[in-house]
């Protein structure tokens, strides 16, 4: 029989005058009687709503139902049919979008928490068993996955699984992609994607770091090399500006370069060799989950007073709910409905603040929401001494302009046949942020997953 409390089992968290002054994770986890709990709630529906939304088709009722039973190491095992991530999904997926979202328990109260259990179930596992993941006997292809985030690793997971010998190859000197520069230590401890990653290379898994395809090797190199097929999941990791006068001033970051500087380089280790603006009062612009991370590192770097700087108002934020709630609670200061028109700068040439106009919602854009317009004769200066420009990202063109055949489309993202991830080249799949543009980290490894099983029916001829 179901438990049928309305309200979803709450998740312990670290206080918010103490976690803003740490980069310690915020979410503590459920224990373990929590997790039963919880995972009591869910009725086990017959027609699995919530598998429908999930974009890895996580047999999400079967591993609850293993939780309820107190069979974790049997919900591990269904969980690891599906995602390669599970520890990260858990913590990172916007549940509340998808499979929580359609979740039947919602209708007259709140979902069931399988986000919070996935996360418990991946960390269960990883701190009481002992089995290790066996390479399984290959099967003669090689396949090359380029870019070592959450879909490269997606892709490369579920081939070394079939016996594919598996090489990715990566820019950085880490693998992880946004999964190790781009979410902060609070949100995704990077112990947690080592460990994940720890498990691919011991299902095989070659990851070759420090490796830029389109300068060290090219695509048509590594099929000389003997790869049949490839995977370019290499993200969008060039950012956006507005274009506006001061951007060049000291002091202006790209949310991109401000979280690698943090979360890659460990700026904000005492010590650290990484230069870093450290200041009183920071601006970041955008309203996302990556300007919600950068706020809250700016929090955290010891700022007192950080602004987010929307143009549209607190209902139409893109960010997940959660990342708003923890901002918020964290003493981050929302500037909603207003827009940076100018960066100010001192006679040194850094930033001492940011011009700004109010705005106000017109009509609805191509995308449905409100389109914001400035309102007449409302400009103000914000108090400023670091900007931070988180306003999206596109993929960097160095892969296409040396592929020859590699059609992208007008925003620099690949172009695919089909959602297989078929490029326009043969034997070329794409997924995740290189084709979607910025986007989040389960959709990319939704996107390779289905490469993955592509390329294994071309290969395979199953």
């Amino acid at each position: 029989m179901a438990d049928m409390s309305p309200i979803k089992t709450p998740m312990p968290s670290q206080e918010p005058n103490v976690r803003n002054k740490n980069f310690d994770e915020v979410a503590l986890g459920y224990t373990y009687d929590m997790a039963v709990s919880e995972a009591k709630r869910c009725l086990n529906c017959k027609n699995k709503p919530c598998v429908s939304q999930c974009p890895v088709a996580v047999n999400i009722p079967a591993f609850i139902e293993r939780v309820a039973n107190e069979d974790m190491e049997g919900a591990y095992e269904i969980l690891n049919q599906s995602t390669s991530l599970p520890a990260v999904c858990g913590r990172v997926c916007p549940q509340e979008n998808q499979c929580e979202g359609k979740c039947i328990r919602a209708i007259k109260g709140e979902s069931v928490g399988i986000g919070r259990l996935e996360r418990f179930v991946a960390d269960w596992h990883r701190e009481h068993s002992t089995q290790k993941p066996v390479k399984p006997a290959s099967n003669g292809h090689k396949v090359a996955v380029i870019g070592a985030g959450p879909s490269g690793l997606t892709c490369a997971g579920d081939l070394a699984k079939l016996g594919y010998e598996v090489t990715i190859y990566e820019a950085l000197h880490v693998a992880g992609g946004v999964l190790s520069y781009g979410i902060p230590e609070f949100r995704l401890p990077k112990a947690i994607v080592n460990h994940e990653i720890e498990g691919l290379k011991a299902l095989g898994v070659d990851i070759q770091c420090n490796t830029v395809i389109g300068k060290t090797l090219t695509v048509d190199e590594l099929f000389e090399m003997g790869y049949e097929a490839m995977f370019i999941g290499s993200g969008a990791g060039l950012p956006r500006f507005m274009g506006i006068p001061g951007e060049s001033l000291k002091g202006v970051y790209s949310a991109n370069e401000y979280l690698t500087r943090i979360n890659l380089m460990k700026a904000y280790q005492e010590g650290s060799s990484t230069p870093i603006l450290r200041a009183s009062k920071v601006a970041v612009v955008g309203g996302g989950n990556v300007a919600m991370d950068a706020a809250r590192c700016a929090k955290r770097m010891g700022a007192e007073e950080v602004y987010i700087v929307y143009r549209r108002g607190m209902q139409e934020l893109p960010a997940r709910h959660e990342e708003v709630e923890h901002a918020i609670e964290e003493g981050i200061i929302f500037k909603t409905l207003c827009n940076p028109i100018e960066v100010l700068g001192d006679e040194n040439g850094f930033v001492s603040g940011l011009k700004c106009v109010e705005m106000e919602l017109g009509e609805p854009d191509e995308s449905g929401r409100r389109r914001p317009v400035v309102k007449e004769n409302s400009e103000f200066v914000l108090d400023a001494e670091v900007m931070i420009m988180s306003i999206g990202t596109s993929p960097n063109p160095l892969i296409r302009s040396t592929t020859p055949g590699l059609e992208a489309n007008r925003h620099g993202c690949l172009v695919v046949r089909d959602e297989s991830g078929l490029t326009s080249r043969d034997n070329v799949y794409a997924g995740g942020d290189a084709v979607t543009g910025a986007a989040t980290v389960i959709l990319a490894m939704g996107a390779g997953k289905k490469a993955a099983a592509a390329i294994h029916e071309q290969l395979s001829g199953k």
